[in-house]
């Protein structure tokens, strides 16, 4: 059996090196490109549009999604995609439509892939009325030189770059990716993601602003709102200069609250096992509470109400 045993080790052994041997010889002559293994093919389409429209609608499943300002003024979409999943591109009743077109067979897909699909939408910059899109995997980058009356944007997993300059109402979610927002002048702005971090910066919100994260760290810079809120289970939460004319509200399970130069009409943080520190800009009347850690917020008496509780972080509050 001992025999027999060895036999089979020198064996699978004898395979292993005869096929790194192949392998390594293969990617030699194929110049270590593995995009040169895949069996997915891919073709690039171009499309140019001559009808007008006001609003924009893209469903897709892989693709990297990027608008481009058009230096010509003229409008075209390339799509870089597999030759049996490729998009229409339309114009419909004033509506810009592109839209997946899979038309593989089952077997197809089986296979070994390298690729990316990406649509490039080349538009001339300025407003349009809406934007909506949908996507499952695949970035989203949307530039300063676009601006929508709403704007939805929905992937399971992907990176969303929004920095439309002039909106008025604002979603943007992803499962698991990042959302990076600036420059952003709307009504009311949703950034939302499961796991993934949300940075936003030169944000000037008329009404609400909200960021929702399961897991993950948001960062908050020069924001400007009616009213914010927080809500996240497992990431810090760190804003700088925000600034909320009525309610500043957090509220996380796992991790920290960290104000520097923010104030609100009145602010409500709520965490279990984070500390909650920082300054804020004007006096409060301050209600707090902390099962285990340590409190030190100023004694004012005047001001809106700062209602601060954690289960077992600190709380450390000044008035700058």
């Amino acid at each position: 059996m001992r025999k027999a045993y060895i036999i089979w080790i020198i064996i699978a052994s004898a395979l292993i090196i005869c096929g790194s041997i192949l392998f390594g010889g293969v990617m030699t002559m194929l110049n270590w490109d593995f995009s040169k293994l895949s069996t997915t093919k891919y073709v690039t389409n171009e499309h140019i549009l001559d009808d007008s429209f006001s609003d924009i609608t893209i469903s897709t499943d892989t693709a990297d999604i990027e608008f481009i300002a058009s230096d010509d003024g003229n409008v075209r979409v390339i799509c870089h995609e597999e030759v049996n999943a490729y998009h229409s591109v339309s114009v419909d009743s004033g509506e810009l439509i592109i839209k997946l077109k899979d038309e593989k067979k089952w077997y197809e897909h089986i296979g070994i892939g390298f690729g990316t699909s990406k649509i490039t939408v080349y538009l001339p910059a300025g407003e349009y009325s809406s934007l909506c899109v949908s996507g499952s995997t695949g970035d989203i980058d949307i530039p300063e030189s676009f601006s929508f009356g709403d704007a939805t944007v929905s992937l399971s997993t992907g990176d969303v770059s929004f920095f439309a300059e002039k909106c008025e109402d604002v979603s943007v979610t992803t499962s698991t990716g990042s959302i990076n927002a600036k420059g952003v002048a709307c009504q009311s702005l949703s950034l939302s993601v499961s796991t993934g971090k949300v940075t936003a910066s030169e944000i000037r919100c008329s009404k609400s602003f909200s960021v929702n994260v399961s897991t993950g760290l948001t960062e908050l810079s020069d924001i400007e709102c009616e009213s914010f809120l927080s809500e996240g289970s497992t990431g810090d939460l760190k804003a700088k200069s925000l600034i909320c004319k009525e309610i500043l509200s957090a509220e996380r399970s796992t991790g920290d609250v960290l104000l520097e130069g923010c104030d609100g009409g009145d602010v409500k943080i709520t965490t279990d096992t984070g500390d909650v520190r920082g300054t804020l800009l004007s006096d409060k009347v301050f209600i707090t509470s902390s099962d285990t850690g340590k409190v030190s917020v100023p004694k004012t008496t005047s001001g809106g109400k700062c209602e601060i509780t954690t289960d077992t972080g600190d709380i450390v509050i000044e008035i700058k």
